[in-house]
């Protein structure tokens, strides 16, 4: 599988290792950067392309990483078509895949160990989507939403 990975400074030494570990794996990795150690580097430029990458290469996931994660997963989730989803455990990993068919993980460097956010990004990459239509129905009224920038109508009973 194709993985787009991208990073700030507080994910670069994380990211660098899920690199060499994904490659080892047999994983098609490509590191959108940063390619040096920047202490004062911004999240938003790595992560825009991680994620502009994962939307544009069919059946590609991605992983952004910062100090906690959550920046990354905002900036992941301004690209149109990107579903990052932060997680902190292996149940959120699988659960973002299976439940919202996320196609981005958020991962914060700073609040797991390298060995932990190693699992979590093995769970995410070996999870599929549940197919579900509670899901796909939810998943399709946030598309929408994107799409038009229309509200989903609420149910009868609000």
């Amino acid at each position: 599988m194709r993985v787009h990975i991208g990073s700030d400074h507080a994910g670069f030494e994380l990211k660098n290792h899920l690199v060499q570990h994904l490659t080892a794996a047999g994983h098609d990795v490509v590191d959108h950067g940063p390619a040096v150690y920047d202490a004062v580097d911004d999240y938003p430029p790595y992560c825009l392309r991680t994620a502009v990458a994962v939307v544009q290469d069919d059946g590609s996931l991605g992983v952004v990483i910062g100090g906690s994660g959550n920046g990354e997963q905002i900036a992941a989730n301004k690209v149109k078509g990107a579903r990052a989803a932060l997680a902190w455990s292996d149940e959120t990993a699988r659960l973002g895949r299976e439940h919202n068919n996320a196609n981005v993980i958020s991962i914060g460097a700073r609040m797991h160990s390298t060995e932990q956010a190693t699992g979590f990004v093995e769970t995410f990459l070996a999870t599929g989507y549940s197919d579900e239509d509670r899901h796909t129905r939810r998943i399709e009224m946030l598309s929408s939403y994107e799409r038009t920038g229309e509200l989903p109508p609420l149910p009868e009973s609000s």
